[in-house]
């Protein structure tokens, strides 16, 4: 798949998560639970999951293989995952949809660019320059210009 394939992947990407956190917090709205929203979109997306694995996965991993995986692996994605969800269906009948989401967005790139550069998570190296910095606080500008 060549580059520009996966950008546009990753901007339908964030195009998803806008409209799956818009009806999700919706569905919390009227169940009067934000936990129960929660459930059910996690829910239906491990079904979704378990599909798409039981038709694509030629091979599962050896039992050698799942121990070498370390214990923090196991719980952590699914961790945050659940946290992740939870407060963005809780916040956004509060602050709106738009300022959930930019907020969001600009955690989502400091803390990008900052594991990038140290390449936490054994991820490639993306070390700062000053364009990516300078966009960095453009970034911040414009969430601040959104909500002002």
């Amino acid at each position: 798949m060549n580059n520009s394939t996966l950008l546009l992947l990753s901007f339908s990407v964030g195009v998803m998560v806008v409209i799956q956190g818009g009806i999700n917090s919706r569905l919390g709205i009227l169940l009067n639970n934000s936990l129960l929203a929660t459930l059910i979109a996690l829910t239906m997306a491990a079904s979704f999951t378990l599909i798409a694995v039981l038709i694509t996965v030629r091979q599962i991993p050896s039992m050698y293989q799942l121990r070498e995986i370390p214990i923090y692996m196991w719980v952590l994605g699914g961790l945050l995952s659940f946290l992740a969800v939870t407060l963005f269906y809780y916040v956004i009948p509060k602050v709106g949809i738009s300022t959930a989401v930019t907020f969001g967005l600009a955690g989502q790139l400091l803390f990008a660019a900052i594991a990038g550069h140290f390449g936490w998570f054994n991820m490639p190296l993306e070390p700062f320059t000053m364009k990516k910095i300078a966009g960095l606080f453009m970034m911040i500008a414009g969430v601040i210009l959104i909500k002002i």
